[in-house]
């Protein structure tokens, strides 16, 4: 009898969460624990990444036990992850030599800044990685860590260390060390990995001085990577899925195909337009990605990154105190029409596509003596959709140029997808409808269908594309001189953050 249930570990920036999917795609069971976040100083951030395995260790047994199901009952785990967070443990016993450095960290803009004024480094960056050079990509983490943890360059030219992006930890653990392996997806993102080829660049490495005895084996998203060890759920399960959170969402999403996008509503906003075989070079402050490949044969996507989304109403919350918890901010931001002329930019660290701005530093403009808490709260909501309305900008501009199809729909899901006020707002911006799925955990979603497919339980994409189903279409209502005049209005309070 065929195995009907997958085990997705979906470990994100602020919690490790774990979904049993039926193969229907329909979800069964959920847990999730919080974890620490760390910052040592302005613009750092890091985990603990024992903490990390251990909470998601724990969700996973978790989820298990509230779907009533065993090992044995489970055809597969696919592992999905935030992307960038870099992390260096000793091989021998696994031990990490520091913490995490997570993705939101800047600390490393001096160093890039030096290898942006390198004669053509930036367009070789480019050409092999489809990147740009910024703290945020895990390159120049790596180099951090080996400069200023004692003795980190010796034990990594003697091979005593491996690199490892958070999936790359979460394998290790689960095979006990048996096992140190990446997808192409979080390959892609490291600024190291020559994505038309599916291999680790060379120069790249001797450029960073980055030993390759660092770096995990590269295999497709959708592969048997290994069992987990017997101890952790009872019994060996097959790991047949691996693909950094976004590109997962992608997949979920069925966006299989050049053309589809989708925009992630989570601790930051991810947009990604699949544009299948060809690589294309943004020339719009976009990023070429690696998609989550089924096969050796490299496919793409454009992506925009937004740094603070959803974490800025974690800020309303803890740091303005104007809400007690996150799922108040809709109704608080409702009790007013409009923004009264207020304009909040996110930038608390640095602006992500399409400005690209490391220094630039979080405010709120427009104020008057009649603004309210509300007001901010609703122009915290809305600098959310703003910052997504500019990256689709920048990808239609990239599409036009590449003669494919712009846009037409935008496929949306995580956390902030479920509120209907930011949903709306997001269609009458972009002027195309926003289409929220029946299933809105599309990332981990995404990680159980790549770990479906390597295991036999589907069968093609098609088989996929059926099973997607839309729970809300968000029509754009707002007249279109209004929307101009509010991305105006949202452009200059940017420039306005910059000149800061």
């Amino acid at each position: 009898m065929t195995k009907e249930h997958l085990l997705a570990l979906d470990q994100g920036t602020s919690s490790s969460r774990a979904i049993v999917f039926h193969a229907s795609g329909r979800i069964v069971a959920m847990a999730q624990r919080e974890f620490r976040q760390i910052y040592p100083q302005p613009g750092w951030v890091e985990h603990d990444a024992n903490e990390i395995w251990d909470t998601q260790l724990a969700v996973g047994r978790e989820a298990l036990a509230k779907a009533n199901l065993k090992a044995g009952d489970i055809a597969a785990i696919g592992i999905t992850n935030q992307r960038e967070t870099t992390l260096l443990w000793n091989r021998q016993g696994g031990a990490p030599i520091h913490h995490a450095i997570v993705w939101q960290d800047r600390r490393t803009e001096p160093l890039c800044a030096q290898l942006r004024a390198r004669e053509g480094f930036t367009e070789q960056v480019r050409r092999s990685t489809g990147l740009i050079i910024d703290p945020y990509f895990s390159g120049t983490k790596i180099r951090w860590l080996l400069d200023h943890v004692s003795n980190a360059h010796v034990d990594a030219a003697h091979g005593a260390l491996a690199f490892g992006t958070i999936d790359s930890w979460l394998l290790w653990k689960l095979t006990n060390g048996r096992v140190h392996a990446t997808d192409v997806s979080n390959a892609s993102r490291t600024m190291l990995f020559d994505v038309r080829h599916n291999q680790w660049d060379r120069e790249l490495l001797k450029a960073l001085q980055i030993p390759d005895s660092l770096l995990p084996q590269v295999l497709p998203s959708s592969h048997v990577f290994a069992e987990t060890d017997a101890q952790w759920f009872g019994a060996p399960i097959p790991i047949a899925g691996i693909a950094g959170d976004q590109q997962s969402a992608l997949f979920g999403q069925a966006c299989f195909k050049a053309g589809l996008a989708k925009n992630t509503y989570g601790t930051g906003c991810f947009m990604l337009m699949h544009s299948g075989e060809r690589f294309q070079v943004s020339t719009n402050g976009l990023v070429t990605t690696s998609t989550a490949q089924i096969s050796t044969t490299p496919e793409f996507a454009l992506e925009g990154s937004v740094f603070i989304a959803g974490a800025v109403v974690q800020w309303l919350r803890d740091g303005l105190k104007a809400i007690a918890g996150s799922g108040e901010v809709q109704a608080l931001a409702e009790s007013v029409p409009d923004s009264g002329g207020v304009m909040f930019v996110p930038a608390f660290t640095g602006l992500g596509a399409p400005y690209w701005n490391a220094d630039a530093r979080g405010a709120i403009v427009g104020l008057s003596r009649g603004s309210t808490v509300a007001h901010i709260a609703r122009a915290a909501l809305e600098s959310i959709a703003f910052q997504c309305a500019a990256l689709l900008q920048a990808m239609a501009r990239d599409a036009k140029a590449a003669g494919v199809a712009t846009v037409s729909e935008l496929r949306v899901d995580g956390g902030a997808s479920v509120n209907n006020l930011l949903m709306q707002f997001q269609a009458d911006l972009l002027g195309i409808p926003v289409v929220r799925p029946k299933v809105v955990e599309t990332t981990a979603l995404g990680a159980a269908y790549l770990a479906g497919l390597a295991s036999g339980v589907y069968k093609s994409l098609d088989e996929l594309s059926a099973q997607w189903q839309v729970e809300r279409r968000f029509l754009p209502t707002m007249q279109r001189d209004r929307v101009d005049e509010l991305m105006q209005r949202w452009e200059r309070a940017v420039r306005q953050t910059v000149a800061t």
